[in-house]
């Protein structure tokens, strides 16, 4: 697709029925009860964020999980896109790489639990965002250990410049212990 193209591709958000849309039945993507469960508690706590994609022929492309979500917690509209101009083998393709390249993502685990750590104790609720209890308390656990002290701390040499930056606000300095 040209970048032109794709410069001059428009979608208008529609909201429409969860009951009435066609789930693809070449769907490769698979749902697990604890999934469509995971993604009730973000459509509860967050709202329905995220359109549909859907085929000029009202089949989804992008989105069963989300749909089946919906229609579990009894919702009359949801987003919907439709997404013109792809050929057959295109949205097949599309589909595959939607469901595959966030995967194909990692975490910044120390910005990760950071961000963890801001959120706990807050109003937000940490089982809505798709971490399970065990993996939130591993990160929350990872982070207070490296918070801790090492067990033994190198001899402190005066003439060894030193570069600092504050972990919370990231303001940086330098010196030379005097």
């Amino acid at each position: 697709m040209s970048k032109k193209a794709i410069a001059e591709r428009r979608l208008e958000v529609v909201y429409r029925d969860p009951f009435d849309l066609k789930p693809d039945p070449r769907n490769a993507r698979t749902h697990s009860p604890e999934q469509i469960e995971q993604l009730r508690a973000s459509i509860r706590e967050f709202g329905f964020t995220n359109p549909v994609l859907l085929r000029p022929d009202g089949m989804i492309g992008a989105g069963h999980g989300r749909v089946e979500a919906a229609k579990a917690e009894k919702l009359n509209l949801v987003p919907t896109c439709v997404v013109e101009g792809l050929t057959d083998a295109q949205w097949r393709a599309y589909v595959l790489a939607d469901n595959k390249l966030a995967l194909n993502a990692g975490w910044d685990v120390d910005l990760l639990a950071a961000e963890l750590r801001a959120l706990e104790g807050g109003t937000a609720d940490l089982s809505s965002i798709g971490f399970s209890e065990s993996e939130l308390e591993d990160l929350l656990r990872q982070t207070i250990d490296a918070a801790q002290a090492p067990e033994a701390f190198p001899e402190f040499d005066e003439a060894i410049e030193t570069e600092h930056k504050c972990p919370k606000c990231g303001y940086a300095w330098s010196g030379k212990a005097a």
